[in-house]
């Protein structure tokens, strides 16, 4: 299998003031195409900032980070944006909808960066909804959603245009446990019949279970790799 992450030797550290608290420490990981990795490890264990890392939302203080074979970590800021909005979707514990917008129209949103013209990105935005199986809510509003129905657009705002790569940080963390399982129920799905690499953030064992393995994260290195 070939890998869609290549994380090497990366390091992290931020400054806070005139203090630099170091969060990752020379780590080093390999997640193949097609896979379902959950990231686990308590509170300030590196697990959003390694995660951020390889969704390119951050770079490395040292080290290297490749996804689809692309070395991410040493690219501009607006190539790194260019990038991100080719290959990656992101899923948040908080769904991060524009209130105003109906489903539809927020599934739309990453498409409003490319060429696409009007029809052919209502068509992918459809064409997303219906894959998360909320079709018929497609001009509904947040507000007139369910936590869940919101994650779901969400996530068919993350899949609308067709990443490698879907990174998600506490994605069942606001939502009940029937909810968190059809969610990640969803997620296995899209893993199992469309492909899709997922690297999940979670704190909740059951959730981790969903993935094909589990990546442990303590104190800034890999402790250990579990099979699900």
């Amino acid at each position: 299998m070939s890998a869609m992450v290549e994380v090497r030797d990366v390091s992290k550290t931020y400054a806070r003031g005139a203090q630099k608290v170091s969060v990752l420490h020379g780590l080093s990981l390999s997640i193949g195409a097609g896979e379902f990795v959950a990231l686990m490890g308590p509170s300030g264990s590196g697990k959003t900032p390694l995660l951020n890392l390889i969704g390119g939302l951050d770079q490395p203080s040292g080290g290297e980070v490749r996804v689809s074979g692309t070395r991410i970590d040493n690219l501009s800021s607006g190539a790194l944006a260019r990038w991100r909005a080719a290959h990656v979707g992101f899923v948040f514990q908080f769904y991060n909808l524009m209130p105003v917008l109906s489903a539809i129209k927020n599934v739309e949103l990453p498409l409003l960066l490319t060429k696409l013209g009007s029809a052919e990105r209502l068509k992918r935005a459809q064409v997303a909804l219906q894959l998360v199986g909320l079709a018929d809510r497609a001009n509904h509003k947040p507000k007139e959603l369910s936590g869940g129905q919101e994650q779901r657009v969400a996530i068919a705002r993350a899949l609308v245009s067709d990443p490698q790569i879907l990174v998600c940080d506490e994605p069942t963390g606001d939502l009940d446990r029937k909810t968190a399982d059809e969610i990640l129920t969803l997620l296995q799905m899209l893993n199992r019949d469309f492909g899709k690499t997922i690297v999940m953030v979670t704190h909740d064992p059951k959730a981790a279970e969903y993935a094909k393995y589990t990546l442990h994260l303590d104190k800034g290195t890999l402790a250990e790799q579990a099979a699900a």
